[in-house]
């Protein structure tokens, strides 16, 4: 009986011939990821007493969640991360304005197909995209992962959701995610690999198989994947860091469930408040006013976004009273807009480019809304609160449905303008 992707890298990485879902292994990753929360994990690091990391050349910390420091507390955070980045010789540390994790990660060649990642973030699984089992974890399991070099995973039942069909005009990964998480719900893949599979993932750039493998975490499971192919490698070309053995599940696996999804007919997709599996067709929420639209954030903050976006805004303006924000995810993704000329046609259309980093998306600071305010966004979460007001509404869509929006101050549908 064959195994699934899950079960082949996690039986690799724990020196096994093969593991059964529900099995605990204990493994060592290739990489820990940590962002702006290193401080607090390295305090819990000393104070098992350990000395020394145990493996810091796994370590990535990017700085990202509140870049640059909105206040003096924040600032003694990067301050503390600096030092126990030079305290313990940890090399892969990327300082404010490179990007946020999820994109630093894979660009500077850390995300790699075979891999385990764990990383304190519950985005983590993005990079599945690539061919790697990607997991979040809490503060404290990082911390013993520097402090051991390894971790414990409770091997996953996994599902295989097979996408066929054509995606239609004005339709994306993003609105695919969406109907996903919608048709399955907040906790329908809870602790379970997702295996993303079919003609129409084969189709997609890595960047749109990065926002499926992103938001699995909105249907609760603990990893997504793509089994990598020839575009997968040629993104890692020049990239990587190091060798790298592809993990492909075997022909024969056997999965929990396997759900086939015909795209052909979907149209565009809006998560209306509070949960993100309040799923449904942006005709139903059509004419809701906004007062800001967001395009960014670790979900559709890349160059393909940005395309998108300035395609339906090129030469036109946003609508009174509503504010365009954009955040590109890494710096290089900003260079390579101003490269193209999309920050000049963005910005011409009246928005405002942040610059890389998570401060909208999670509240921390810009674009915070007001009590009775409403956002559309390109995030990955719309709960209560996640913008910095608990009194506002967030919906979520894709760039295309976001710049729409913008045009015309209320939701829309793209498909008018492409």
């Amino acid at each position: 009986m064959g195994q699934t992707f899950a079960e082949k890298i996690l039986a690799e990485k724990a020196g096994l011939k093969r593991v059964e879902p529900g099995q605990i292994v204990t493994v060592q990753p290739d990489k820990l990821l940590t962002h702006d929360n290193t401080a607090a994990i390295a305090k819990i690091f000393h104070e098992i007493g350990v000395e020394r990391v145990a493996r810091p050349e796994i370590s990535v910390i990017v700085l990202d969640h509140v870049v640059p420091a909105a206040t003096e507390a924040h600032a003694k955070n990067h301050q503390q991360i600096r030092r126990f980045v030079a305290e313990q010789g940890i090399d892969s540390f990327y300082d404010v304005g490179e990007g946020i994790c999820h994109q630093v990660l894979p660009e500077k060649g850390h995300a790699l197909p075979g891999y385990l990642i764990v990383g304190s973030d519950s985005h983590t699984p993005t990079h599945g995209a690539f061919g790697a089992f990607s997991a979040g974890i809490g503060r404290t399991e990082a911390a013993a992962v520097m402090a051991t070099g390894e971790i414990w995973l409770m091997v996953p039942y996994s599902f295989r959701i097979v996408v066929k069909g054509r995606m239609p005009k004005g339709v994306y990964a993003k609105d695919l995610i969406l109907f996903i998480i919608g048709d399955l719900g907040a906790d329908g893949a809870d602790y379970r690999s997702v295996e993303f599979a079919g003609p129409v993932i084969e189709k997609m750039s890595v960047a749109s198989r990065m926002v499926l493998c992103n938001m699995v975490a909105e249907m609760g499971a603990k990893a997504g994947s793509v089994e990598p192919d020839e575009k997968t490698l040629a993104w890692l070309s020049g990239r990587a860091k190091a060798g790298f053995s592809p993990v492909s599940a075997d022909a024969d696996a056997v999965y929990e469930r396997t759900l086939e999804y015909d795209v052909s007919d979907l149209p565009p997709q809006v998560a209306r408040p509070h949960t993100v599996d309040n799923v449904v067709p942006v005709e139903d929420v059509a004419g809701t006013r906004i007062d800001q639209a967001f395009i960014g954030t670790c979900t559709n903050g890349r160059l393909e976004d940005f395309r998108e976006a300035a395609r339906i805004l090129r030469g036109r303006k946003v609508a009174p009273n509503t504010r365009l924000l954009i955040l590109p995810a890494s710096r290089e993704v900003l260079l390579a807009a101003v490269a193209e000329g999309l920050v000049t046609d963005l910005v011409s259309a009246g928005a405002v480019v942040l610059n890389t980093g998570c401060g909208p998306c999670l509240g921390a600071h810009e674009g915070i809304m007001a009590p009775g305010e409403v956002t559309i966004s390109t995030a990955n979460r719309n709960f209560k609160g996640r913008m910095g007001c608990k009194d506002a509404e967030i919906y979520l869509a894709s760039p295309a449905t976001v710049a729409a929006s913008a045009l015309t101050g209320e939701i829309t549908d793209p498909r008018q303008f492409i």
